[in-house]
Order: C-alpha cells, then structure tokens, then sequence
C-alpha cells in the first residue's frame, strides 16, 4: 500500500492516488472468503466448502472485492495521507480506478486543516465582575441544608397544615368536563405555590381520607391557552399527611452537616468561603467565554465548510445524550421548549462555527508564542481525570490517548495566553445590580 501521487485540486483540498498492491489485495480476498465460505451454498459441494474460484466462476470473479477492499481501506487511505504530510479533517469521495488479482488503484479526496491567521489576540477586552457574598445568601445556603436535613413523620392525630405535605389524589374540570393533564396523584407541600393559585390553601383543614372540591381559576398567562382565565372544580382525596420539622440552628447542627465546622459559625464561614469561590469561578469563566467569542472574530481563513458541519453533528449527538440521560429524547425536548427542529440545528451550527474557529485560533497562538507540553503536564492531566471519574490513571489512559491530551493541553496554555494579555473592563451598572442578586432572583427572572 503507498501513496502514488498527491494533488492539490483546491483550498486546502487534495486529491490523493492511492494504490494497494496485488499481494495484500489478494490476501484481504482470500481472509474474506475463509470467513464468509461457511454462509455460502454452492450445489454439489457441501455449505462452506465450495472452493474459492468455483464461487467467483458462479457469483462473478468480483464477489470477495467489496469486502476486501473495506478491510484494506482505512490503513492504505491513512498511510497515504501521512504519507502526503496532510493534517486531514475530512476524506470523502472514493473513486475506484482498477481492482483485480494485481491490486487496488483508486483516488480521494482530502480535506485538510487550513492555515489560518489571528489578527490580534493579545489586549482583548471583556468584562469581569467583582464577587461577593451576602450575609442573606450564606443564611439561603443554610436554610437549604435545614431542608435537607429535614425529619419527616407522617401525620394521623390533625388535619393538614400549611407546611405539610399532602398526599393527593385529584381530578379536575372546566364546566364538568375534564381536560387533559387534569387528573393525577401528587405528594403536594401547601404553600409551596407549586399548584395553581388557591389550590393549596383549600387543601389545608382537611383529614387522611376526606374527598372535597376545590375551586380555583387558572391565571391568564397559564401555559395551557385553552385552560387560560377559566373556572376550574378540583374533586381532591386526602391520602396521608406528612409534617416536616427543620433542625434547630446550632452547633450539633453545625457538626452534623460539615466535616469542617464544629460551631455554627465556623460553618456560615466555610459556607460564605464556598459560595465566593463558586462566584468567582462563574466569573471567571464568563470572562473568558467572552475573550473566546472575541477571538473567534480575529480569525482570517477559509476554514473548510465540513469542519463547522461535523462539529456541529457532534454538538447535537452530545446534547441528545446528556437530555437522553435524564428520559428525554430530542423530539420531545423541542416540543416541549417550543423549538422548531430547524431553529436547533442552525443553533448547534452557530455554536460550532465559533467553537472550531476558536480551536484554530488557539493552535494558531500556541504556534505563535512556543507553547510546549511537558509529560509531567500529561501526567497531571491524567491524574486530573481519574480524580475526577473516580478511577485509576492507567484507566484514563485507556479512555483519552495521549496526543488528545496533549492537543487540549496545548489549547488550555494558549487561553491563558489571551487571559493574561486581556484588558479587564468593570461591568455595566445595571450588570452589577442583576449580578449582586440573590441567586434565587436571578433564576426567577431566567424563567
């Protein structure tokens, strides 16, 4: 197998002539013919022991060629292109010239990395906010671990109160027809506000076992426009009660809740340290993501049309499978979030434009400026991820090769390039204001 010529035929475009010689061809042939002879029925001779040339001379001489020549493909395309020196990114339109007993000769078409510039990628501007924590945050913080840490205890003696959690069976209607989602079993804290306004509030004063209407009016900007400002009739079942009861905010508390912290205030302290470090990694992250957009518009090159395609494949392969990981598959998603299928897919391509351009552009500068990657930096890495997968770092290595690390290391070097040269700007007012926030503000105004 060996390159025979290499052309270029466009932008970052060759055409390679490939050959694989008679001797290998016929092997691959004679591998594929002791591998599928056992499925072939050939009359007077027993299955799988016709001979090779008597099944060519009754299915054509080319019978074993397909498969042959798949098997030989990628190590004869792959030497040729490392042969040619190419950096490829794509390789597509296999065109067979000849095939028979004295070999292969066919051509391709290689894509390959293009060669790109960066107009500047040293005094970037972005914003990055200064980090704070409030005394109201590390309290939120705190009140979440209370909820956490809750003892729960089912209720028999009283009828239900706000703050309890009612076990529910209910079926509801609008002018004594029911409409769809209307009826279910639902474990519903009163006064959580999770249930449509009202709701809730009718529920409490009653006992385990009590059936009871409930009659609310669905809001007007309620998701469902047909139930939109409408009259609805709950018919409600009590199933059980149960009552939460917080822990008293002490040092026991302090204790049981932290390996660090033996007094409550030891942990407001160890809570406040983690909340400003999680601030400062968001802001920090922003920061960055905005120099990565701006350098994405430094880059100058015909980048090939197949890389942004790919990528943007890929993007919507791992979105599926992390939605997939929580029950939901991508059709149901977009239903469900009002996306039409188009809209996604020119959004997973906007997204890998920028993400392929980036990736150049950080290739392009660690080029520039001789970034190296030590071992002792693959190693760390390794070790890196087997803390985080919670596995060995021989098991790493199994999973990542070593040139991927290197690559990603490589760019991760070249970030720090543009963060370290960057100008810092101070955020706008109202961004102060919406990120001083507390958190749960901030979501609620997300949604």
């Amino acid at each position: 197998m060996s390159l025979k010529a290499s052309n270029k035929i466009d932008t970052n475009v060759y055409e390679l002539e490939v050959t694989i010689s008679g001797e290998d061809f016929r092997a691959a042939v004679l591998r594929v013919y002791n591998q599928k002879k056992s499925k072939i029925t050939v009359p007077g001779f027993r299955k799988g022991k016709a001979p090779k040339y008597i099944i060519e001379t009754m299915y054509g001489k080319g019978v074993f060629y397909d498969d042959a020549l798949e098997s030989l493909y990628p190590e004869a395309v792959d030497a040729a292109v490392k042969e040619a020196g190419l950096d490829a990114v794509d390789i597509s339109n296999l065109e067979i010239q000849s095939i028979g007993d004295d070999g292969v000769e066919m051509t391709v078409k290689v894509t390959v990395k293009p060669t790109i510039e960066v107009k500047q990628y040293k005094g970037l501007e972005a914003v990055k906010r200064a980090v704070s924590v409030t005394a109201e945050e590390v309290d939120a913080q705190i009140e979440r671990l209370r909820e956490r840490n809750a003892t729960i205890t089912d209720v028999e003696d009283r009828p239900a109160e706000m703050g309890d959690t009612a076990m529910i069976d209910y079926e509801g209607t609008v002018d004594g027809v029911p409409f769809d989602g209307g009826k279910g079993s639902h474990d519903l804290e009163l006064g959580s506000g999770s249930f449509i306004p009202g709701f809730e509030e009718q529920v409490a004063g009653h006992s385990i076992g009590e059936e009871f209407d409930v009659n609310v009016t669905f809001p007007e900007e309620y998701h469902a426009e047909e139930l939109s400002g409408k009259d609805a009739v709950f018919h409600v079942k009590l199933n059980g009660i149960r009552h939460k009861t917080l822990p008293e905010l002490d040092d026991e508390f302090a204790k049981d809740v932290s390996e660090d912290a033996d007094t409550l205030e030891e942990l407001r302290h160890s809570i406040e340290a983690d909340l400003l470090k999680d601030k400062q990694g968001h802001a920090d992250a922003d920061f960055e993501q905005e120099l990565l957009v701006k350098l994405a518009e430094q880059v100058e090159g015909e980048i090939p049309e197949v890389m942004f395609e790919r990528k943007a494949e890929e993007n919507k392969e791992n979105f599926s499978r992390r939605i997939g990981q929580q029950g939901i598959d991508l059709k149901m998603y977009l239903m469900y979030m009002g996306i039409e299928q188009a809209q996604f897919d020119q959004d997973m391509y906007d997204q890998a434009v920028q993400q392929v351009k980036v990736r150049l552009a950080l290739e392009k500068i660690a080029q520039i400026e001789g970034i190296e990657v030590t071992d002792e930096d693959i190693e760390a890495e390794y070790a890196r991820l087997a803390e985080m997968y919670g596995v060995s770092a021989d098991s790493v290595k199994g999973f990542f090769a070593a040139d991927s690390i290197k690559a990603d290391i490589l760019c991760e070097k070249a970030i720090n390039v543009v963060k370290e040269n960057a100008v810092v700007l101070e955020p706008a007012a109202d961004e102060e204001t919406a990120e001083d926030a507390p958190e749960e503000a901030q979501e609620d105004t997300a949604e």
